[in-house]
């Protein structure tokens, strides 16, 4: 399952679903930019066990914000181009789907995002088998996170899909189809 980038809360919840699906089937996923915040509000409510989990940008109430607004994006009243955008660079956490797909500890990747993964409810996560196999440690921010224990479930906040060509595939796409084509042989 792919979950792509998007803005708003039309579909989430059946976003949400389609990850809670993957994740206990052992179906691969990748999830860029929201497809990531949707794994982690899965993640959070169905593992973690905080069942009101959200994103502060689809439930401007929810007592578990695991996704929230990046403090540079809190005081922009004005949308237009100020969201987080550009290249930024990335540390890859060895050992990892990330790491082995990259075969490399630092990397470059390009963004297009107000919200982020929230930072208060990373161990949480941690204990729960979500690794944080990527992160801007210049920002403090979550860039890529995967479960340990599946066959490929991993969520990129940036797009990987802006440096994608189809003679030279972005080493996560290309992680993932071999994923995928590994999971139809086992179900065959």
């Amino acid at each position: 399952l792919l979950v792509p980038g998007g803005f708003g809360d039309r579909g989430v919840e059946g976003k949400v679903f389609a990850a809670q699906y993957a994740r206990e089937n052992n179906i691969p996923y990748f999830g860029i930019c929201l497809g990531s915040q949707v794994l982690a509000i899965e993640f959070a409510r169905h593992v973690v066990g905080l069942t009101q989990a959200n994103s502060l940008e689809f439930a401007k109430d929810t007592p578990d914000p695991v996704v929230h607004l990046m403090e540079d994006q809190k005081n922009i009243q004005r949308k237009g181009g100020t969201m987080r955008k550009g290249a930024y660079h990335c540390e890859l956490k060895e050992g990892t789907k990330a790491h082995k797909a990259y075969q490399s500890t630092l990397i470059s990747e390009r963004h297009r995002h107000r919200f982020e993964f929230n930072n208060a409810y990373r161990k949480a996560f941690e204990e729960k088998g979500l690794i944080v196999s990527g992160e801007c440690t210049e920002l403090g921010i979550m860039e890529i996170v995967e479960l340990k224990d599946h066959p490929f479930m991993l969520g990129s906040q940036f797009h990987p899909e802006f440096c994608s060509r189809p003679t030279k595939p972005h080493p996560l796409f290309l992680a993932f189809l071999k994923a995928m084509t590994s999971s139809v042989a086992i179900l065959e």
